[in-house]
C-alpha cells in the first residue's frame, strides 16, 4: 500500500495515459447521490443538466482529465434484471459521456471465469489502484479506501479490467 495518499482530484490529475474505473456492486448508497436517486424512484425521470447538483465538479474534472490526452474508461458489472439504482446510473449516463468517458456495461452472468478483484477501484495509468470500500447497503466504509501500487496488484487489475472492458458493451447498446 502507498504512503502517499493524495486525494482523489489530485490523483486523477496526476494521470498521465489512462485513468479506468472499474465498478461491480448493484446499489450505492453514497449521500450525494441520494436525492436524484430518490427522484428517479419517485417519477422514473432524471435529470441531465450537467450544472445540477453535484455533476459540475465531476464534469469539469473528467472534461479537464480527457482534455489533457488521457483516456477515461468506466466498466460496470451487473446483475439481470438490473437494480433500481442500476436503472437509474444508466439513464445519468449521458453525462458521463458528454464529459468524455468512455462507459461499457457486462451483464455479471458474463463475467465468472474473470479473476476480479475483490472491490470497486480506479487504475491510473497502469501504476496506481484506488480501491474503494462500502458497507452492504452501499455506503462508504471507514476506511473508504485504499491505496496500491503493488506491481502484481496493479497487474491483476488491469488484466482484469481489460477483460472486462473487451466483453462489455457499449452504454449506447446496452438496454436495462
Amino acid at each position: 500500500m502507498s504512503q502517499n495518499v493524495p486525494d482523489f482530484t489530485a490523483l486523477l490529475r496526476s494521470a498521465r495515459r489512462s485513468a479506468v474505473h472499474l465498478e461491480m456492486r448493484d446499489a450505492y448508497g453514497v449521500g450525494d447521490e441520494a436525492e436524484e436517486f430518490e427522484q428517479f424512484k419517485r417519477t422514473g425521470t432524471v435529470d441531465l443538466d450537467p450544472t445540477a447538483s453535484w455533476w459540475p465538479e465531476w464534469l469539469g474534472l473528467v472534461k479537464e482529465t480527457v482534455g489533457r490526452g488521457v483516456v477515461m474508461r468506466r466498466a460496470r458489472i451487473v446483475s439481470e434484471p438490473v437494480t433500481d439504482y442500476i436503472r437509474w446510473e444508466h439513464a445519468v449516463t449521458p453525462l458521463n459521456l458528454d464529459a468524455g468517458e468512455q462507459v461499457r456495461w457486462l451483464p455479471r452472468r458474463k463475467a465468472s471465469d474473470i479473476a476480479l478483484p475483490g472491490n470497486d477501484l480506479w487504475l491510473i495509468d497502469d501504476r496506481l489502484v484506488l480501491f474503494h470500500f462500502f458497507t452492504g447497503d452501499g455506503n462508504w466504509a471507514d476506511p473508504g479506501f485504499e491505496f496500491n501500487e503493488d506491481p502484481a496488484t496493479v497487474k491483476m487489475v488491469a488484466a482484469a479490467f481489460e477483460t472486462v472492458w473487451n466483453r462489455a458493451t457499449p452504454h449506447e447498446k446496452y438496454i436495462v
